[in-house]
């Protein structure tokens, strides 16, 4: 199951940012660590995550939330077993998520990713 879908920006996480986001576009801040994260307060699945200029390598457009840690796993396992073009290794990350980076077929980055059940940034 889908749990949300993640869209990406890159750009500095500053006033003016914040208040693009929030003032212009209505969105809530919903997380500053590691990154500036947003989401709507009606529809808390609709989220941005503003990542700051050269962080990762290739950087992802979007991001799948599947829900739960096993899914991320079903997925990766899918995409090696697909051939798909795996640029960041499935990780448990110190903020709480399991993910990995896949290239899509028209070479998108994508984020697939679940918050760790008991990790203290799980939803």
């Amino acid at each position: 199951m889908i749990k949300r879908i993640i869209a990406y920006s890159e750009g500095p996480d500053d006033a003016a940012t914040r208040d693009f986001y929030v003032r212009v576009l209505g969105l809530d801040v919903a997380m500053d660590d590691p990154v500036l994260g947003l989401r709507s307060g009606d529809n808390p699945a609709a989220q941005v995550l503003v990542l700051p200029p050269g962080g990762t390598d290739p950087v992802p457009r979007w991001g799948i939330d599947l829900g739960e840690p096993a899914a991320v796993e079903r997925a990766h396992a899918e995409a090696v077993r697909r051939g798909l073009r795996v640029v960041y290794p499935l990780t448990d990350e110190p903020w709480g998520v399991r993910r990995f980076f896949v290239e899509d077929p028209g070479g998108t980055v994508v984020n697939v990713l679940a918050h760790v059940p008991g990790s203290s940034r799980a939803e």
